[in-house]
């Protein structure tokens, strides 16, 4: 129950370790990581901070995906971060509401692509170092995210510095100092949601764990209880902290076969709201000129991150679930196109977003929700979702993060190289490196889109 404890524990583990069906779902979690951040590469996010990168100079060291250019380490790790979280398309543990695959894989995949190191070492490393991320923010949840902070953001990098950790072999006296060196530096305030900022946290925790193990490689030091002391990392930032769950259970099985992936690009707590109205539309051939109005009933949570009622454009669009309910009846679906400003202050989104009433009802569990359409004859149209497209119970399949990846890298890559670079992550376990996958998530020549 201890930082040291489980700093032993990483260190401990052997390459070989990861079961079967560990690293299946690493596949998928890389899969889903690596679309979502090659198709928001041509983002202006990404250019200002390769702007600031082009100030701060520094080695070419690693790729950043979706781009002709390399940067330092901890840049391009920044940038590929940063970029995966753009879309709010990436993983989710829902019990922590932890994007896990963000803060963890930009920095074991630059370490990687750098030392050369094996595609099987990649999806070792990604298994690791979400197990670590997923157990601190069981440590501290619920009331580390009560408190205000972005969960990805602030214990991403102790997730990135086990990964690269345990890439570069450090011993567990070394790892401790490196968890210690990302208990330090916690980032992310809910706050942002909804602006350039967000995106900023899972990038930064990237290239903090990334810093935090390369310094302990040189035997900078840290405190050995960063994580359970009464003014470390657990207590500071939440109350009571669960403590066991450090180590508890260790290699009995693996966090990431709970990561889930998201259909719809916002909010991971709208999804049931989306599934359901696009249902609505889908099958029961409900149209918006027929509703005169749209009640949800929604867990808690719902209202609490998502309650924006005339969000201003695409960003503030992810936490609103009201344009999601609108969109999702007048398209049928919401992909990345119903978060295009444009379409976020279209009259018709903006007529039929009037029309939306919410409720929260506390009995309504996180992935379900009860949509009544009630029409201009009086007549009442309902859909209940048990359990959303992309929850634990109602899961992604593996046709469907393929057509999502090729949906989003479809702004950058061309078709063909997509499908080579699918298939390329689905071999990556026989892989001598992870430089063809990283060449295949290089656009072919400077493409910007939109």
């Amino acid at each position: 129950m201890t930082t040291t404890q489980m700093a032993e524990m990483i260190a401990g583990t052997p390459r070989g370790f990861a079961p079967p069906e560990a690293l299946a779902e690493a596949r998928r979690s890389l899969l889903n990581w690596l679309g979502v951040a090659v198709g928001a590469a041509d983002h202006p996010m990404v250019d200002m901070a390769l702007a600031v990168a082009d100030l701060m100079g520094g080695h070419e060291q690693a790729t950043v995906l979706g781009r002709r250019r390399r940067a330092s380490l901890l840049t391009a790790t920044l940038v590929n971060g940063m970029s995966s979280h753009i879309f709010d398309y990436d993983d989710t543990f829902l019990d922590t509401i932890l994007h896990p695959s963000a803060p963890v894989v930009p920095a074991a995949l630059a370490w990687s692509e750098w030392r050369s190191l094996s595609g099987m070492e990649l999806l070792e490393s990604i298994v690791l170092g979400i197990e670590v991320a997923q157990r601190v923010a069981q440590v501290v949840y619920p009331s580390h995210y009560d408190r205000g902070w972005h969960i990805t953001g602030s214990v991403g990098a102790f997730g990135a510095a086990a990964a690269a950790g345990w890439l570069m072999e450090l011993e567990a006296g070394r790892l401790a100092n490196a968890l210690g060196l990302a208990a330090t530096q916690p980032v992310g305030l809910r706050e942002m949601f909804g602006t350039h900022t967000k995106p900023y946290h899972p990038g930064k925790a990237a290239a903090n764990g990334l810093e935090a193990a390369l310094l302990a490689a040189q035997g900078f030091g840290s405190s050995a209880r960063a994580i359970e002391a009464p003014r470390g990392f657990a207590h500071v930032t939440s109350n009571q902290p669960k403590l066991q769950r450090l180590t508890d259970g260790w290699g009995e099985s693996w966090q990431i076969l709970h990561n889930s992936y998201k259909p719809f690009p916002c909010g991971v707590v709208i999804h049931p709201i989306i599934d359901g109205v696009a249902r609505l539309h889908r099958e029961r051939r409900i149209e918006a000129p027929d509703v005169a109005r749209l009640q949800l009933r929604v867990h808690p949570l719902v209202l609490e991150l998502t309650g924006k009622t005339e969000p201003r454009d695409g960003l503030e669009a992810k936490f609103s679930v009201y344009h999601c309910a609108a969109v999702a009846l007048l398209d049928g679906w919401v992909g990345l196109a119903q978060f295009a400003d444009q379409r976020v202050t279209a009259p018709d989104v903006i007529d039929l977003r009037a029309r939306v009433n919410v409720t929260v009802d506390g009995s309504i569990a996180e992935d379900q929700a009860h949509i009544t359409a009630t029409l201009h004859d009086g007549s009442q149209v309902d859909v209940w979702v048990e359990h959303c497209l992309g929850s634990k119970d109602n899961p992604m399949s593996d046709d469907q993060l393929e057509s999502k990846f090729q949906e989003v890298t479809g702004r950058v890559l061309p078709p063909d190289q997509t499908e080579q670079l699918i298939a390329a992550v689905a071999g990556l376990a026989t892989a001598p490196t992870v430089g063809r996958m990283i060449q295949l998530a290089t656009p072919p020549e400077v493409q910007r889109n939109g």
